[in-house]
């Protein structure tokens, strides 16, 4: 092989490992397939699948890890001066030795085994004549562009590379700087000085490139854009997932001043994993449970902890601090039904329907109708609030009043309906005094209320599956009408799901509660991002999801999913290559894939990224309130 010229290649940008990665593109294969059953397995990702030969170095093998991007020079025309390069993502390494590939099954069985004894010692050499790295790569569909003065852009779509050019990696500087540059500078922060410490640093994690040259690679994600355009959060039990979901809102909130965090915990898990910000003085939160609190060991044994952790009493110091300023508070569910505006609006609706052969009850009706219209719009009330004793006060004067101008017969149900009002007054009474004898409890109203406040973090830990959809509704439908009746965006509020198949059920096979609660967090997904009002989801099986809902998301991070099924609806939904997804399948806790339309450096590219440990955050915690050695 011919070797390159120095001239050829640009240390700014890439790296050959001190000489030791000599490689040439040897093929570019179509991978695009109309249909069939081909198509499902290879993924909608990429079109093509670019083969890298690589001459064998004994501690190549060592240095070269999925994830990592190649760059080879294309056909496109550049600028005089300028150089252009086709970008892949490493899918897939192994060594080839030619005395192995040669090696048949039908052989002499003792000159198989010799053979394969011979070749051990092969390894540990640099023979360049029997052994070779072979790579397979997928282009990210972006093209890299770098100047005469060494500055790079990224121009997107696919430009086909030329076959027997040169393969380069690009190094670790170029790699910080696609994926955080413009994120690091909107934040003001040093990508150079990044450490594990969540107040320190808004960091998620690390990339997981050149790892075995012990070099460290923050990820930065643009923490508005992750929140207002939503995210999901898919993995196996056991792959960390509440643990990355604790580390983000960790960071969300410490890192930002104008987003706040509702957090629906039907397994009542984030009480503990967000305990050091619930109990910091600084940032105004809520903690709200299904009963009331009556004490701390009470408070201790509704908290659901990691195994490790289930006898430690240091917890207890973090809950009383938390009881201490007063953040703990109940869910009180609505014991009387009283209506909303809007179904006070839809009950006049039912009454015309009855009145079409009398003209003027039709006169009345609307009316009365343009009278409640007028008050709900005058006091910018929301359609799905309940009716307040203000508002039956006025209606129920201005009903009596049409009845007698229109002449309505008093034995008819329009007269009978315009003068029993009044007796709605009676139900919102006995409500005011079924709260006051449950003092602490928080409505639906006065936990949106809590949210127009200065609260910043609020963590819904019902485990009742029934109870917590009626407040995700009942909750998530005021907040949407509000925002939309006040044009407002800020400050962004993030829902998160945690289970989402429990919120956000495929509906075909729900109904009920279920449906109604799916069609409702599918709504806030697909007009929430106006509104400044985002979601996260998080679950261990995608498969059971609302398939409509999964295609709002704009970043998601992908741990391990053993069923295949769950891979494949990845790959179609995302448009994420099936080869870059089958790595997943090797990550320990803690390892995910990261890609994203508009949160991250580079568009739409897929980073294998290390997460930092959510619970190294609340080990110090503890240890810093805690008396306990």
């Amino acid at each position: 092989m011919k070797r390159r010229e120095e001239s050829q290649f640009n240390s700014k940008c890439f790296t050959d490992f001190d000489g030791r990665f000599r490689a040439r593109l040897a093929a570019v294969t179509p991978r695009f397939f109309a249909s069939g059953e081909e198509s499902k397995v290879v993924g909608t990702g990429a079109r093509y699948n670019c083969r890298i030969k690589v001459e064998y170095q004994k501690d190549l093998m060592g240095l070269l890890e999925e994830g990592m991007l190649l760059a080879a020079r294309n056909f496109k025309q550049a600028v005089f001066g300028e150089e252009r390069y086709t970008l892949m993502e490493i899918s897939r390494v192994w060594p080839e030795h030619y005395g192995l590939k040669g090696l048949s099954d039908h052989g002499y069985y003792p000159m198989q085994f010799e053979i394969i004894e011979q070749s051990e010692s092969d390894w540990l050499t640099d023979d360049k004549a029997t052994m070779m790295i072979q790579i397979d790569a997928i282009p990210i569909n972006y093209d890299l562009v770098i100047t005469k003065d060494d500055d790079f852009r990224f121009i997107k779509g696919f430009s086909y590379p030329v076959v027997g050019s040169p393969v380069y990696i690009l190094n670790s500087e170029m790699i910080n700087r696609m994926y955080n540059r413009n994120i690091v500078e909107k934040m003001g922060i040093d990508p150079s000085k990044t450490v594990e410490d969540a107040r320190l640093d808004p960091r998620i994690g690390i990339i997981k490139m050149f790892q075995a040259s012990n070099t460290i690679i923050p990820i930065y994600v643009d923490f508005e854009k992750l929140v207002r355009y939503h995210f999901g959060v898919f993995a196996f039990t056991g792959g960390g997932k509440s643990n990355l979901m604790s580390n983000i809102l960790r960071k969300i909130l410490l890192h930002t001043r104008d987003v706040k965090v509702v957090v629906f915990d039907i397994s009542c898990e984030y009480v503990f994993l967000l305990i050091d910000l619930l109990a910091d003085e600084k940032i105004p939160a809520k903690v709200i449970l299904e009963n009331r609190i009556e004490s701390l060991d009470q408070f201790f044994n509704s908290v659901v902890k990691p195994r490790e952790y289930e006898s430690d009493e240091r917890i207890k110091y973090g809950l009383k601090k938390i009881m201490d300023q007063n953040k703990v508070a109940f869910y009180t569910r609505p014991k009387r039904k009283i209506p909303t505006y809007a179904e006070f609006l839809e009950e006049l609706i039912e009454q015309r329907k009855n009145c079409v052969e009398k003209p003027h009850y039709l006169n009345a009706i609307d009316k009365i109708y343009d009278a409640a219209l007028e008050y709900i719009e005058e006091h910018r009330l929301s359609e799905n609030q309940e009716v307040c004793e203000e508002f039956i006060s006025y209606i129920s004067d201005v009903a009596v009043q049409t009845i007698e101008e229109f002449k309505v017969h008093e034995k008819s149900g329009l007269y009978g309906w315009a003068t029993t009002r009044l007796a709605i007054l009676d139900l919102i009474r006995r409500r005011q005094e079924d709260e006051k004898r449950e003092a602490g409890g928080l409505t639906t109203e006065k936990i949106r209320e809590l949210l127009e406040d200065e609260t910043r973090l609020i963590c819904i830990s019902i485990s009742d599956p029934t109870t917590i959809k009626e407040l995700v509704i009942s909750l998530t439908q005021d907040l949407l009408i509000r925002r939309k009746r006040r044009f407002q965006v800020k400050p962004y509020i993030l829902l998160v799901f945690d289970e989402a198949q429990e919120f956000i059920p495929e509906l075909s096979s729900a109904a009920g509660i279920d449906k109604k609660c799916s069609k409702q967090v599918e709504t806030l997904l697909r007009q929430g991002r106006k509104y400044g009002i985002g979601v996260c989801i998080a679950t261990q099986r995608i498969a059971y999801l609302n398939t409509n809902a999964l295609q709002q998301l704009h970043t998601y991070f992908v741990g391990t999913l053993p069923r295949p099924y769950d891979r494949t609806l990845i790959s179609d939904t995302f448009m994420i290559d099936k080869g870059i997804l089958e790595k997943t399948l090797e990550f320990a806790p803690g390892e995910w894939l990261l890609s994203s339309y508009i949160a991250t450096g580079i568009e739409n590219v897929p980073i294998f990224i290390k997460a930092d440990n959510s619970e190294k955050e609340i080990e110090k915690f503890l240890r810093s309130v805690s008396p306990i050695l």
